[in-house]
């Protein structure tokens, strides 16, 4: 387990990682517009729309996956005229919530998705180690009963630190059907 962690103070919403998944996009614009329902005293909460040009193409992505690039590797690539947009929004990201893995990052970035599956409102954490993460989708899944609320855990190695949430200390897939 981990050791006790230090207060949230900074929260980013995410909507639009796939351009083409339109509940994130449209809760983050309504958000942009209005906050008041997500704001609290003592916490900055940021709603951000991560891919914009795909979600004007209503695409997954342009040139590739957003949430496959925030690996060491490709925020790390020097900026050059023939970058993929989705590595470049990647660095940019990074840069707005990160660094990623530093005590300046974000502490908890909420990535929203649509699925077509039926998975219902679920809740994708990739720590089972994170005793934050664990705490809060126990509040969560407290707090919607009776209605459910799926826990999917992925810890796989590779896409555990490409995602666009691992930016954060704490970072928490929500998928939405």
């Amino acid at each position: 387990m981990s050791s006790p962690c230090a207060p949230v103070r900074r929260v980013g919403l995410f909507g639009g990682t796939h351009g083409n998944e339109l509940s994130g996009v449209l809760l983050v614009r309504h958000w942009q517009q209005d906050g008041t329902e997500i704001q609290r005293p003592g916490v900055e909460v940021k709603p951000f729309l991560t891919n914009p040009r795909a979600v004007e193409r209503c695409t997954r992505y342009i040139d590739c996956d957003l949430n496959r690039v925030f690996d060491p590797e490709s925020l790390g690539r020097p900026v050059v005229e023939d970058i993929p947009y989705e590595v470049r929004r990647a660095q940019e990201i990074n840069h707005i919530f990160g660094p990623k893995g530093s005590d300046d990052a974000y502490d908890l970035i909420f990535d929203l998705h649509n699925t077509t599956s039926n998975m219902g409102g679920t809740i994708i954490l990739e720590n089972s180690r994170d005793d934050f993460t664990i705490q809060m989708v126990h509040y969560i899944k407290n707090a919607l009963a009776p209605e459910p609320c799926p826990v999917l855990l992925i810890e796989h190695p590779s896409l555990k630190y490409a995602t666009t949430r691992s930016v954060a200390k704490h970072p928490v897939g929500k998928y939405q059907i």
